[in-house]
């Protein structure tokens, strides 16, 4: 196995000092001539120098690390918001470490451990089963900048993304009951979250104002999960519904298997409408009605609070809260 090449034979070869091939390595060269910076960067690819990561750390006090800890890296609305934070963390040459815990709240809080024991520089905490609790003993002590996303049961004064979920779950209900939908039922796990729990609230609002009885909605608990939307298609039916709210998408996708195994169509027999937007939707048939989050930028304004936070420490709490729309295709469709 060759023998590493050390920052010391690149100085010795550029003839320059080591802090200056480390200055111009980390982008902080700016002092020196263009000469000396092309010198260094041409003898680093000659000798194919890759720098020591531990090293580094040391002398930037920096791993130039965001750790991003997520429930399910399988469901595609996850995969695009880890886009938006990788697009950020690109130009902003930061990496970002991604774990993904399956729902699992023990895996959970044992990832988060080990982010930080990698010396990450930040956390993006995108898993809403983590607890206030589990936060407090771990991060706090350690003063690790962090961000929250999905984390509105948490009452404190950290950064934060939310999406206005009430709204959405209104837009849904209004959209069905405009269609002259009036039993209805809705997707969603037993143990839901803060934010699921405010589409819910918003569903039922938007059942309240069409003056239906709030008995007109079934709950119907299933799992994020395709499976899971699947497993509930006879649940659905023998709730005796025209329509369903599914909590997000890729339940409705697995709805749409169940029924299609039973010969039934949609939305002639069961009109569907989902929450996410994600690019499935456009691909199903027919496709899928949702309540669309803009996710790709929530991912990137995410990386970006949280790197603004890393960079002015002192600076007042950070709240984005971004809005949901309506997304009408051809799931939907009037009651006949």
């Amino acid at each position: 196995m060759a023998k590493k090449v050390t920052i010391r034979q690149v100085a010795d070869e550029a003839g320059v000092s080591v802090t200056t091939v480390s200055q111009i390595l980390n982008d902080k060269g700016g002092r020196f001539s263009q000469e000396t910076r092309d010198r260094v960067l041409a003898v680093k690819e000659r000798l194919h120098y890759v720098p020591d990561f531990n090293a580094r750390n040391l002398i930037l006090h920096s791993s130039k690390m965001l750790g991003v800890l997520i429930p399910d890296l399988r469901n595609p609305f996850f995969s695009s918001f880890i886009h938006g934070i990788q697009e950020y963390c690109r130009d902003a040459t930061y990496m970002p470490m991604v774990f993904s815990a399956n729902h699992d709240v023990k895996l959970e809080t044992y990832y988060l451990g080990k982010l930080l024991e990698h010396s990450v520089d930040g956390l993006i905490i995108a898993s809403a089963s983590i607890t206030a609790e589990a936060i407090d003993k771990l991060v706090k002590p350690l003063q690790v900048p962090y961000l929250l996303f999905d984390q509105n049961q948490i009452a404190n004064l950290a950064d934060r993304i939310e999406v206005d979920d009430y709204n959405g779950g209104l837009l849904a209900g209004q959209h069905l009951t405009e269609l002259g939908h009036q039993k209805m039922a809705i997707l969603l796990p037993a143990n839901s979250t803060i934010n699921v729990r405010e589409r819910l609230r918003g569903f039922k609002a938007a059942i309240k104002q069409a003056g239906l009885p709030a008995d007109n909605l079934t709950e119907i608990h299933a799992d994020f999960s395709m499976k899971a939307g699947y497993e509930a298609t006879q649940k659905v039916l023998d709730s005796n519904v025209s329509a369903v709210f599914c909590a997000d998408d890729i339940l409705a996708i697995g709805l749409y298997r169940g029924l299609n195994e039973r010969g039934l169509h949609v939305p002639g027999d069961l009109s569907i409408i989902g929450y996410d937007d994600i690019d499935l939707d456009q691909y199903v048939y027919p496709r899928l009605t949702t309540i669309a989050q803009p996710v790709v930028e929530i991912g990137r304004e995410s990386a970006r609070l949280l790197v603004n936070r890393l960079e002015k420490p002192d600076i007042d709490r950070q709240l984005i809260k971004f809005p949901v729309k309506l997304v009408q295709r051809e799931s939907t469709s009037v009651k006949k």
